[in-house]
């Protein structure tokens, strides 16, 4: 298989999915690499003048160094030159094959989250995972991952201003993300924080800041003079109403028109919610019945959601080989080595994303 390198030890080379299939790619981009060689083009020495009294005379090895120096400029301000392949090998001990470990922060950088935030099948996916990682995870992050993180925060922040898209999702993720840094700021020496002091405070500033920009957020009003969601008939809003599986969504959605709240009060809309996020066990424990005897199935919502983790729904999800050991998004795909590799495929909610790096 391509995905082998020349000796059976090593990871493999680099490779990617085209249309006409998998292919080799270099782990820098071609302009350096045109670049590098035309400082070997050159001759023995390099004469560079500046004034008229200053000459400075550079031999073959000082060119080489500067362009090594060049590429790894380049390549810390873009991460993804590194990183071409988007999937990483899980693996948790050492082998003859294979040294160390793989963590968190590394699955964080190599995995394409700022690109995945763009598509609105997978934002809500990595917000959540942000989340879970903000609650728990901050401190097992590297210093890189620690930036990548925030870079990507401060991307999904641009997105929500510009967009307006799920900016509730967005403020319970930096509810919990200053939540946590505040302990963390205050028990400095007691816990493991790396990074200088001075640098969270700064991005606990930053994240106040966006809270502040968030709740100030205008939704701009659409200008249609089409087609809008209130001409369309009870029996359609109805049908779309019972589609949504976040009952915050529901009351949302129901604060638009009076015909819409009257449609979300619906007492087998919310059951029906209730039924597929929790176990008939979990009803008995937690009954709330209303004025007339029966049981007010919106209050049993939220009362169960306070006790138990409702189901959750992504557009798409990172998937897990369990033959090839590999994390990688779907579409991507990787050089799978089974002979069929949709039975090896397993998605990955974010909490398992999590539990794959704990030890």
């Amino acid at each position: 298989m391509p995905f082998l390198g020349q000796d059976w030890r090593s990871p493999g080379w680099r490779w990617v999915k085209t249309e006409d299939g998998w292919k080799r790619c270099e782990p820098f981009s071609p302009a350096l690499e045109d670049g590098n060689n035309q400082l070997k083009d050159i001759g023995h020495t390099v004469i560079i003048t500046g004034d008229d009294e200053d000459e400075a005379i550079y031999s073959t090895e000082d060119c080489e160094f500067a362009a090594k120096k060049r590429k790894k400029d380049h390549c810390t301000n873009n991460t993804e030159c590194f990183y071409r392949e988007k999937w990483i090998y899980v693996h948790k001990e050492s082998t003859r094959e294979r040294h160390g470990y793989c963590t968190l922060g590394e699955a964080f950088n190599r995995l394409d989250f700022s690109s995945a935030i763009q598509d609105i099948r997978r934002f809500n996916y990595v917000v959540k995972l942000l989340q879970l990682i903000a609650k728990s995870q901050l401190t097992s992050l590297s210093g890189a991952a620690q930036k990548n993180y925030f870079n990507i925060l401060d991307k999904i922040v641009r997105k929500v201003k510009e967009d307006q898209y799920n900016p509730r999702l967005i403020k319970d993720l930096l509810q919990d993300l200053s939540s946590t840094l505040c302990i963390l700021i205050r028990g400095v020496g007691k816990s493991v924080l790396v990074g200088n002091i001075n640098i969270w405070i700064c991005r606990l500033e930053t994240i106040l800041l966006w809270q502040q920009q968030l709740k100030n957020l205008q939704m701009n009003k659409q200008v249609n003079n089409g087609l809008t969601l209130i001409d369309l008939p009870l029996h359609m809003l109805r049908n779309i109403l019972h589609r949504l599986s976040d009952g915050w969504d529901v009351i949302t959605l129901g604060q638009v028109t009076p015909t819409l709240y009257m449609l979300s009060e619906d007492r087998q809309l919310w059951k029906k919610l209730c039924q597929y996020h929790f176990a008939e066990k979990q009803f008995c424990r937690h009954l709330v019945p209303s004025e007339g005897g029966h049981i007010d199935w919106k209050l049993m919502y939220f009362a169960l959601q306070k006790y138990y983790p409702i189901k959750e729904q992504y557009g798409d999800t990172l998937h897990f080989c369990r033959h090839c050991s590999i994390l990688f998004w779907k579409d991507t795909g990787h050089p799978c080595t089974a002979s069929d590799p949709d039975t090896c495929l397993m998605p990955v909610s974010p909490q398992h994303f999590i539990d794959l790096f704990k030890f």
